[in-house]
């Protein structure tokens, strides 16, 4: 089969043929329908610090997918032979205090699908079967494939009281964009995305939200203020990790309000916190993956019932043939989801939505 390598350990990677992965007795093998490249694999890609400390190589990433099951281990009993399924990425130990008390999802065991453990930027991944996520036949791959993502949107919307409220989402990448689209599914009040891209926030205004402001142009805390009354965001939805962006969301955001944080900062940030979160009474929350599995179950009722649509986000599809380009267009920031069609020729050209 082909897959997509990270060979060494340096920028860049590599299609290759490889063995088709065996199956064990409790695992299944599924033939991968989509997949999409998430913002962690474009880290792998560029190979910086945090990839260097928690990539395996050589190794097929990928992580983000939807399928078709082809094969069951010999202990599994809830999978079927043709299930159209996606699943859980993190492998947890089941053992830990965390796992135990409900928190798997910061097992400190854990191995990652397409990290740490082979991923599905290739014809065929193996899953195991415990982390299986099913998915309705009619539901298309190329949205069943977003679901992975949606729940760390899903997650850091939920993770605290949202109906009604002010809201500042920071940072309007993929997952970002979804935070939009949740948050107004959830009964948010006032949704106020912020990015420097332009592309971006025409994206999300089209994802639901209420204002859109390029903090590039109007300092970010300026721009909730004047948003909210002088009051700040209830409800801060830190996505970017850049600690600027960082800095201005403990600033913006309302006395006893919510701060609640995915992107991930690549050197240390530095913060008043007596002035921005001990004085204003904040609650900040550390948001990693999905709760395993409750926020499966949310994110499903959302896609299921149609209370968010996540097509306007995907804006282009490529075929794996052509992954040097969907790495560099991922990498400017010049699109929105970029999914992955493994049932097209090589010669598939980009099918791109206009904005």
């Amino acid at each position: 089969m082909m897959g997509l390598v990270k060979e060494v350990r340096a920028s860049g990677a590599a299609l290759r043929e490889v063995p088709v992965p065996r199956c064990g007795p409790d695992e299944v093998l599924v033939r991968i329908k989509a997949s999409s490249i998430c913002g962690t694999d474009v880290h792998i890609y560029k190979w910086d610090a945090w990839a260097e400390s928690a990539v395996v190589t050589p190794n097929v990433f990928g992580h983000e997918f939807a399928g078709i099951v082809e094969e069951t281990g010999s202990e599994v009993k809830h999978v079927r032979i043709g299930d159209h399924v996606s699943a859980e990425g993190h492998v947890v130990c089941g053992r830990c205090k965390a796992c135990r008390t409900g928190n798997a999802h910061v097992c400190p065991n854990t191995v990652s699908f397409g990290i740490s453990a082979p991923g599905c930027f290739a014809d065929y991944a193996i899953v195991k079967a415990s982390n299986v996520i099913p998915n309705r036949p009619d539901m298309p791959f190329e949205l069943a494939c977003l679901q992975d993502p949606l729940g760390n949107a899903v997650q850091t919307v939920l993770s605290g009281d949202i109906v009604g409220k002010s809201v500042a989402v920071i940072g309007m990448g993929p997952i970002g964009l979804m935070a939009v689209a949740v948050a107004k599914a959830s009964g948010a009040g006032s949704v106020i995305a912020l990015d420097i891209n332009p592309y971006r926030l025409k994206l999300a205004k089209r994802m639901g939200a209420d204002h859109a402001v390029n903090n590039g142009e109007v300092p970010l805390v300026d721009a909730v203020m004047e948003l909210t009354g002088g009051e700040g965001a209830e409800v801060v939805l830190e996505m970017s990790g850049h600690p600027d962006a960082i800095r201005g969301g403990f600033e913006a955001a309302a006395p006893a309000g919510r701060v609640s944080m995915l992107g991930i900062p690549t050197r240390e940030v530095s913060l008043d916190l007596s002035r921005h979160v001990i004085f204003k009474g904040l609650r900040i929350e550390g948001i990693t993956g999905r709760r395993m599995y409750q926020t499966w179950y949310q994110l499903k009722g959302f896609l299921e019932h149609k209370r968010i649509d996540l097509s306007p986000l995907i804006t282009h599809r490529f075929s794996l043939h052509d992954y040097e380009e969907a790495f560099e267009l991922m990498s400017s920031g010049q699109c929105g989801k970029i999914v992955f069609s493994h049932e097209t020729s090589p010669s598939l050209q980009s099918s791109i939505l206009a904005i």
